[in-house]
């Protein structure tokens, strides 16, 4: 008998928050989050994205046992944005049991139907930048920070079987950085210099803060046909910087203005921390901290997080100009590898560039719908 019950208390999240914890511990690949980052997702205070989005999560329990969750969202305002009815749910964790997963999913049908929505999709959280997408390829490869939905293949078998079908994919691409700039490159980037573009470089995390609003100012401008982003209001973008701006170098960290100095174009990466992480195993102290800031130094992969170019002139060079600054800075931090972060199917462009540059697809991941 399959009990699914709705997270109501403190005591109900901490159940949520740790169950993957149980699910993965002998998932090699698998790899943890932050416990401390995890609780302020969930807390409504904290967290606003709640503001505009209707939530449900829930617990499912078998034999007295917690085995398995579901977190369903209706973001109301991409809803308005796109024309859509659509409910999402994420951040589902199950072990090998079809009939968990399927009452979890009808939970979580039914209230969309409640809704008067059309379509369930997922898993896709609050906005693109919350884990999206069950893992397809790349099993054996190990996940990287940011990219934390590291499913179980059994998940994509469970969501066919219940009649949910391919909404899009998503491609994790890898490359060697290059010791010598591609001459095309370098030329292109020299190039738009004498246009009047020129790149900020920062050394000092204090150095990028005033830099915040004007780029998520530009992310809410060059997002908007990226699918399941929704704008980032004043106070989300300031809670996403205040998460992960102190993980950050700010030496990835490259901005280009035009000569009215505008803000027109940026790229953020950060060496690969992902062994810190697997060490801390959710917890910052007494050693987590420790292992994370080891993980800097041991570092051989740079990984790109976010990136936008002004829509009107996307074609004039400047992603050269950003990408040209980004390997020389990988160069003298002596990393070799590049990982692309995830890519949308349909982003022809940005595959296209990556491979132009030799990079080949490592990890696959997919969303799914199913119509109500």
């Amino acid at each position: 008998m399959i009990k699914i019950k709705e997270v109501v208390s403190k005591k109900d999240l901490k159940i949520f928050i740790g169950l993957p914890f149980e699910i993965h511990k002998n998932h090699k690949e698998w790899l943890p989050p932050l416990i401390s980052d995890e609780w302020k997702v969930f807390d409504k205070k904290k967290n606003h994205s709640f503001e505009h989005c209707d939530t449900k999560l829930l617990l499912a329990e078998k034999n007295n046992k917690v085995v398995g969750r579901i977190m369903g969202i209706i973001n109301h305002s991409y809803n308005q944005g796109h024309d859509e009815k659509n409910a999402r749910f994420c951040f589902a964790e199950t072990y090998d049991d079809i009939e968990v997963y399927h009452a979890l999913l009808k939970t979580i049908e039914d209230w969309a139907k409640e809704n008067r929505m059309e379509k369930v999709v997922g898993p896709l959280g609050f906005s693109d930048k919350d884990p999206q997408g069950y893992l397809v390829e790349g099993f054996d490869d190990p996940m990287t920070v940011m990219v934390t939905n590291c499913s179980y293949p059994y998940m994509i078998d469970f969501s066919k079987k219940l009649g949910y079908e391919k909404k899009l994919d998503l491609f994790e691409y890898r490359l060697d950085i290059p010791q010598l700039i591609p001459e095309f490159y370098a030329k292109v980037a020299e190039r738009v210099q004498t246009r009047g573009f020129k790149i900020l470089e920062f050394n000092k995390s204090k150095n990028v803060r005033p830099y915040v609003k004007p780029v998520f100012d530009l992310i809410n401008q060059t997002y908007t046909d990226i699918y399941g982003f929704a704008p980032l209001k004043d106070r989300e973008a300031k809670e996403f910087s205040e998460r992960f701006l102190p993980l950050l170098n700010p030496e990835f960290i490259k901005i280009v203005a035009d000569e009215d100095e505008k803000i027109v174009a940026f790229v953020v990466a950060m060496p690969d921390i992902s062994d810190g992480f697997r060490k801390a195993n959710g917890q910052l102290f007494p050693l987590g901290f420790y292992h994370i800031l080891r993980s800097f130094k041991k570092a051989s992969q740079l990984n790109l997080l976010l990136g936008c170019v002004k829509d009107n002139i996307r074609n004039s060079g400047i992603d050269a100009l950003m990408a040209v600054s980004l390997f020389e800075s990988a160069k003298k931090a002596n990393l070799k590898v590049l990982d692309s972060h995830l890519i949308l199917e349909e982003n022809k462009k940005m595959r296209a560039l990556m491979e132009r540059l030799d990079a080949i697809v490592y990890k696959k991941y997919r969303i799914f719908e199913k119509k109500l």
